[in-house]
């Protein structure tokens, strides 16, 4: 049995410290929600108003900003397969906060860069912003959420599924009732308060990963799913144990079906969640019940995220990437018809479905089809497809608007892609190794 001279040492708790590390790494992927687009919605309105932004351009810096990241995100992944998961998370956080810090004085420094060179103009707050977006969404959304899954699918093969479902539970459940949470920090302190009120929490955050977080079982002279490891594994397990390399990987028609339906859910749902305000605005409707739309969204997502969690063990990974893409051409229909109650309806089970089976995907299909070895380098490529997405979302979501005078325009584009998406999935099956 190795040794290790950290203050906690999973290799001397009275039962399995897997489960140590499905707490602190929810914990870890909760923390990440002031660099989701989700976190940063609701600072939307009162941020491009003090910066004298339009909706359009506040949206082009989040989206350049975005896509920045998404380019950095493979490899961090290799970063985080060569030093492990405490420096990688500990990196992130540190950035994430600093970024949110500065955030909250945009507004000053925007002002004296104009008082300096005599000159004002949209173009330094925009640009401003673009960086401090790029920053955000990288160390937040893109490294912290993957290192914290990444840990705890590491700690679990036979029982990864159940445990997932643990975790999203409680990560659907924090991440849709934070734009309340949010809104609330905003109207009751100011939403420059707010971010630095966020920025101090993360280092309560910063503790938690120097003490609990932890690199593979075998580090400690543990095996993956504790004393179950020692049994004969379920016949009826649909786990695997290849080792696909990044390139092995992006070879494979599952990498790209799955990554790309991941990609366009983080697209859809960022556009939507940036503009939420606005886009039930359009369609009549009060702050307050756009807002309020994440809550139905919640409690369809957790059932749906619980469910297919507690199956994936068991069930072809397909049919939950079908149920996946069919839950996201109901949220299109909803939002094109969104002026009606059924519209409403349809965004709720439609999002609640497909958010809900994103966290089961997400964090089942990369350990299950191309194994633990390379996975924050696949991963990582995948987080940086879906950061791509959510890049573009809120500026097409927008541009839809300006052009069109309605958003739903967009979800004649996302449902032709959904179709194809379909066809192209039916032969997405469990990769295997060429030797």
């Amino acid at each position: 049995m190795k040794r290790t001279g950290a203050l906690i040492k999973p290799q001397s708790f009275p039962f399995y410290y897997g489960y140590i590390v499905l707490f602190f790494g929810s914990v870890g992927i909760l923390a990440s929600i002031p660099g989701q687009t989700i976190g940063i919605s609701t600072f939307t309105d009162p941020v491009k108003d003090a910066l004298g932004l339009s909706r359009d351009q506040f949206s082009f810096a989040y989206g350049i900003g975005t896509f920045i990241s998404s380019l950095l995100l493979t490899y961090a992944g290799k970063l985080y397969d060569r030093y492990g998961v405490i420096w990688s998370a500990t990196f992130s956080i540190l950035i994430l906060s600093a970024s949110l810090v500065i955030s909250s004085y945009s507004q000053v420094v925007s002002e004296g860069i104009f008082n300096v060179f005599h000159f004002k103009h949209w173009t330094i707050p925009f640009t401003l912003m673009t960086i401090l977006f790029a920053i955000i969404r990288f160390s937040g959304q893109g490294v912290l959420t993957m290192v914290s899954r990444n840990m705890v699918m590491k700690w679990f093969d036979r029982l990864r599924g159940r445990i997932n479902s643990i975790s999203s539970i409680s990560v659907a459940f924090g991440f849709s009732i934070s734009p309340l949470i949010i809104d609330g920090l905003i109207q009751n302190n100011g939403w420059q308060n707010a971010w630095r009120i966020m920025a101090a929490s993360l280092m309560v955050v910063l503790v938690i990963v120097f003490l609990f977080y932890k690199d593979n079982p075998e580090k400690y002279g543990l095996q993956v799913d504790g004393k179950s490891s020692d049994k004969k594994r379920s016949k009826t397990s649909l786990t695997s144990e290849q080792n696909f390399t990044l390139a092995e990987a992006l070879n494979t028609r599952s990498f790209w079906m799955y990554a790309l339906i991941l990609s366009f859910h983080s697209f859809f749902v960022t556009g939507f969640t940036f503009h939420v305000v606005s886009i039930f605005g359009e369609a009549g409707y009060e702050r307050s019940e756009a807002i309020s739309i994440f809550f139905p969204i919640t409690i369809v997502s957790t059932l749906i995220s619980f469910a297919g969690n507690i199956i994936s063990d068991w069930i072809k990974l397909k049919i939950l990437l079908y149920i996946m893409i069919f839950g996201a051409i109901l949220s299109t229909i909803g939002l094109m018809i969104l002026n009606s109650p059924v519209g409403y309806y349809l965004i709720s089970i439609g999002f609640g479905m497909s958010s809900g089976l994103f966290a089961v995907l997400m964090s089942i299909v990369w350990p299950r089809f191309f194994g633990r070895l390379h996975l924050g380098a696949i991963s990582g490529k995948a987080m940086s497809m879906l950061v791509m997405g959510s890049a573009v979302g809120p500026y097409l979501f927008s541009l839809s608007f300006n052009l069109t005078g309605q958003y739903g325009f967009v979800s004649y584009l996302a449902l032709a892609f959904l179709v194809m998406l379909m066809i192209g999935s039916v032969k997405a099956n469990p990769p295997i190794k060429q030797e």
